[in-house]
């Protein structure tokens, strides 16, 4: 729709029936929820000459992209690693075009994870290939080949420069695609081969039971479904400096990218729930906020979760069986979605212990696995968080935090059926915690001051996420051809219904660059119909980060336990 050609019900005034105005002649934008992928929607429609207002039913930006505080410590619940931390590539162009990065120090560790199995063995996956394979030789000389297989496939990985988060295919101009060609052609049977190759699969050439068990720990938990492609491609970002962690963390870097939103004169309403998307005419006009009041605007976008949008939002009238297969079938699906996380945090005072690694994933023996309640992979994984940034816990004093793959259902009708054994079964959790990090860091317990528990349903009430999935969609799955399929040929859009698109981690794929990516394209095919030049530009600003940005507030839901 042309920007002359504007609806009857702009009469309705330009966001209330009450309200005053805005810019003259500019559309105007709705966006529902201030995660990353609606933050980055308000970035770039306001760089692109629209009016945007975002709704967020909860008190802070940045949905699972948050943290919390207690007893003056900062529990950052979301970044491990940020692809995009570095420089000359796309992905950091998207995040410094939404500010992120602004005034901020990076940090970036030599090695991605160290997993240690229960008899003590270690394995380091170092970043850089050549000290990688050194360290594996030495674990194992008898794995010699599919060692040096995978690092040379890593040092193969560090010479690709190949970050697709700018413009969605069908808007890709003839440039772009060329320049895609030249980087994708000479590496296609590489990019191919790792592509198709389990990790699982790969695993069985190791005779060395640690390394077949270890490598798919690389990124912490297991992710089961992947191939070799992600593994490599991340461990070759880190070891370009491009995957490191930004100063601020999880909330730090919502907090930048709201500030640049309203820099950009964005307006956010917090505690504003919206109960319904307004259509008339199978368009979409506006939203309803829990209470009654409504906002009108030329467009909305969605940038919750695609269930609560599809049957909750709209009511289930406007789908389709690529629709109904992502959000209703493959939501049910442990091959396709993630399963919920259980965080541990732990303040300690004193400092961390030098010798520790930053990041360990530990392999639990059948005893521990039976002893921690709802434990899916028979691992635990340990970061020093404190290492990663500035301002998580007060001077002399550190944040550890723990997390496991755990089941939602169980959790789930614990708080439902009995909050009294779900807050048992929380200070089981504690419990274990406690003891295991003492019999690997004597002493450690007589420093811990506060051990704070967030289960699957924590994160589904503090966010509104089903199934408290915090990682959403696995890609690698057939999820990423239905969501493919939504981004280039339906352009974001739902079948049968106008002036509506979606945004974000449930529509445009999980991980944070994406989630931000998504609020690019859409705004990109947004501009389309709205008679609008798409602008984007980077923000440029250098003061330096202060932890005091942080406006952590205390979590809803998950209190101390000791």
């Amino acid at each position: 729709m042309a920007r002359n050609d504007r609806p009857v019900w702009e009469n309705r005034g330009p966001w209330t029936a009450g309200g005053g105005s805005g810019r003259k002649g500019a559309p105007r934008v709705i966006v529902i929820g201030a995660g990353i992928g609606g933050l980055s929607t308000g970035c770039y429609a306001q760089m692109s000459g629209a009016e945007t207002r975002i709704f967020e039913r909860h008190v802070l930006p940045g949905g699972c992209c948050t943290a919390w505080s207690r007893q003056d410590y900062v529990f950052d619940y979301c970044i491990e690693w940020l692809t995009g931390t570095g420089r000359n590539n796309d992905a950091s162009r998207v995040w410094r075009e939404l500010g992120a990065l602004d005034g901020k120090s990076i940090a970036n560790f030599e090695m991605f994870n160290t997993v240690t199995d229960e008899t003590g063995r270690s394995v380091t996956f170092y970043n850089d290939p050549d000290r990688l394979e050194a360290h594996l030789l030495e674990l194992s000389p008898g794995d010699a080949r599919p060692i040096r297989a995978f690092c040379r496939d890593l040092r193969r990985f560090t010479r690709i420069n190949l970050y697709p988060f700018l413009t969605p295919s069908p808007l890709q101009s003839m440039g772009e695609r060329l320049a895609t060609l030249r980087v994708v052609l000479p590496s296609f049977a590489l990019l191919w081969r790792t592509a198709v190759t389990r990790m699982e699969k790969f695993c069985d050439r190791f005779e060395d039971p640690l390394l077949r068990r270890a490598f798919p720990f690389i990124f912490f938990q297991d992710h089961e479904v992947f191939p070799l492609l992600p593994y490599l491609f991340n461990m070759a970002s880190a070891f370009h400096l491009n995957a490191g962690f930004p100063q601020g963390g999880s909330l730090g870097l919502a907090r930048s990218v709201e500030e640049r939103y309203t820099a950009l004169g964005g307006r956010v309403d917090y505690r504003a729930r919206v109960e319904r998307v307004l259509v008339e005419n199978d368009r979409a006009i506006g939203v309803e906020l829990r209470g009654g009041e409504r906002h009108f605007a030329d467009h909305v976008v969605s940038a919750c979760d695609g269930a609560t949008t599809i049957e909750g939002l709209l009511g289930g009238r406007y789908t389709s069986p690529k629709i109904d297969k992502l959000y209703s079938e493959m939501m049910s699906r442990p091959d396709v979605l993630y399963p919920g996380v259980v965080s541990v945090f732990v303040g300690l005072d004193g400092e961390l212990d030098p010798a520790a690694r930053h990041s360990t994933t530990y392999l639990l023996s059948d005893e521990d696995s039976a002893a921690l309640p709802g434990v899916l992979q028979k691992s635990l994984v340990v970061q020093m968080r404190s290492r990663y940034s500035d301002g998580f816990a007060p001077p002399g004093k550190s944040v550890v935090h723990c997390t496991y793959f755990s089941d939602y259902a169980s959790w789930k009708e614990l708080r439902t059926t009995d909050r009294k054994a779900y807050w048992a079964r929380k200070q089981e959790v504690a419990d274990f915690v406690r003891g295991f990090l003492e019999r690997h860091h004597p002493g450690i317990g007589r420093a811990i001051e506060v051990v704070d528990v967030a289960s699957p349903t924590t994160t589904e009430r503090y966010t509104g996420v089903r199934g408290g999935s915090i990682l959403g969609w696995k890609s690698f799955t057939p999820a990423d051809d239905v969501i493919t399929g939504l981004i280039n040929k339906d352009r974001m859009r739902l079948p049968g219904l106008d002036g509506f698109s979606m945004a974000g981690q449930w529509f445009g794929g999980g991980s944070l660059i994406r989630a931000a990516a998504s609020g690019r394209f859409v705004t990109q095919y947004l501009c389309g119909e709205l008679g609008l030049d798409f602008r984007a530009w980077e923000s440029g600003g250098t003061v330096p980060w202060h932890p005091d940005r942080l406006g952590v507030l205390p979590e809803l839901e998950t209190r101390r336990v000791r």
